[in-house]
């Protein structure tokens, strides 16, 4: 027995042949429309029916896979043209900081050509008081007062003297903060050129701070005015100042009040020190 479906599909086609042609390719769209129905119809077992699919199914597939690829995509994505965030870091050096200006930096002091201490001069009082005298001298200039009998005591002086400089390094340091004081002993004849040159550096240093310096010396001496000072038994005499980078000295001298200060060059004082010491 012949399908219904098929019957029904063939008397259409043969009314269709008897039609105008304009007629005929409607009705070919009406049949062509049919077909795709029957087909659908006949899916369910009939092979013959089952290859018939239409074209514009598998198109219709393609374009959900490729909206559901488009829609499956992240919405923020990056451009193609964004560098990966996981990019290697360049190979280029760091950049150095820049110089540090020279005019900008913190320069140490320089050495001052000369400096003079404000000092209160006192004449000893006696012939052998020199030592104490000496060292009240040089402690007015830091501003301590003291009379030459509080300090002839700690400093062991009598009739004859006060002994060395290592007593009158004692002494400045029992009065001065911070014990800055040490002594430096010339035991030779006569100063040799790198003693000068510790002296002269000594001096400076002392001066410099705000410290008198105590000279212990023996025998005679010319100062820079060509004054002459001759003690053979030995003296004590104060610096307070120097001038030159300290090539040159100022001595506060309590032996004569008449010629109580007077410049000397280091190296003569150096020489004048010989066989004693200084306290600086």
């Amino acid at each position: 027995m012949e399908d219904p479906v098929k019957h029904h599909l063939k008397r259409q086609l043969r009314r269709l042949t008897t039609e105008r042609p304009y007629q005929v390719a409607a009705a070919s769209a009406a049949v062509l429309v049919l077909t795709t129905g029957a087909g659908a119809l006949a899916a369910g077992g009939d092979e013959e029916a089952t290859s018939a699919q239409p074209v514009t199914a598998v198109a219709e597939e393609r374009t959900d896979a490729t909206v559901a690829a488009a829609e499956a995509a992240p919405t923020n994505a990056a451009p193609p043209s964004a560098a990966p965030s996981s990019a290697a870091p360049s190979s280029a050096a760091p950049a150095s900081p820049p110089a540090a200006d020279p005019d900008l930096t913190t320069k140490a002091p320089e050495p001052l050509e000369s400096k003079l201490l404000e000092y209160d001069y006192q004449a000893q009082i006696n012939f052998y008081f020199c030592g104490p005298a000496a060292v009240r001298n040089a402690l007015s200039a830091t501003g301590i007062e003291r009379t030459q009998n509080a300090l002839a005591g700690p400093l062991g002086t009598d009739q004859f003297g006060t002994d060395s400089a290592e007593d009158t390094t004692r002494v400045l340091n029992a009065e001065v903060e911070g014990e800055p004081y040490q002594t430096r002993m010339i035991p030779g004849g006569s100063a040799t050129p790198a003693q000068m040159d510790q002296l002269q550096a000594d001096v400076v240093t002392a001066i410099t701070d705000g410290r008198g310096v105590v000279v212990n010396v023996a025998g005679s001496a010319t100062d820079t005015s060509g004054g002459w000072h001759s003690f053979p038994g030995g003296h004590y005499v104060a610096v307070v100042g120097y001038d030159d980078d300290g090539r040159l000295v100022r001595i506060a001298d309590s032996a004569n009040p008449a010629a109580s200060s007077y410049w000397m060059t280091t190296i003569a004082l150096a020489n004048w020190a010989a066989t004693r010491g200084y306290s600086a």
